[in-house]
């Protein structure tokens, strides 16, 4: 099973102006990936959700990429 990187790497909080984290979260059509796949841990996945659809609000993610 994986470790949640926010909890290993004592992050707080998942901040939307970190868009290189953020992409390590999103797959090839910039949706968001489930933490089955990613390991992170439920707190943090949905901390990630909001961050991720704060970036795509202020266009510092793509909604769709195809």
């Amino acid at each position: 099973m994986k470790q949640c990187y926010f909890c290993t790497n004592n992050i707080k909080d998942v901040d939307y102006k970190e868009v290189e984290v953020l992409k390590n979260y999103l797959d090839t059509h910039s949706r968001i990936l489930r933490h089955s796949r990613t390991g992170t841990c439920s707190k943090h996945q949905r901390r990630l959700g909001l961050a991720v659809k704060r970036a795509r609000f202020m266009a510092l993610l793509p909604f769709v990429q195809g």
